[in-house]
């Protein structure tokens, strides 16, 4: 029974060993193109994240922050909507 059981753990060692390899070829190949995946996450999936992302910007009259692509701009400043920039302009 011992050595049944050492033979299934030798096979999912070497199993785990080439998975790794796999993806760290795979990895490889792709290039950084999001950085290193986090922990415990699937590198191919993580790798193929694109970054959305943009600048957020803080209103001037309450303080959220907002994506920059919706900002109202008055006089030089941003805010987060049209009705905190008339009262600002008041």
């Amino acid at each position: 029974m011992t050595r049944l059981l050492f033979w299934i753990a030798l096979v999912i060692l070497v199993v785990m060993a080439v998975r790794s390899k796999l993806r760290a070829a795979l990895a490889r190949a792709q290039g950084p193109a999001a950085g290193p995946a986090p922990a415990g996450a699937d590198a191919t999936a993580w790798s193929r994240v694109e970054d959305k992302s943009e600048p957020m910007l803080c209103c001037a009259r309450c303080g959220v922050y907002f994506p920059s692509s919706e900002a109202v701009r008055a006089d030089g400043r941003d805010y987060c909507s049209p009705a905190h920039a008339q009262l600002e302009a008041r």
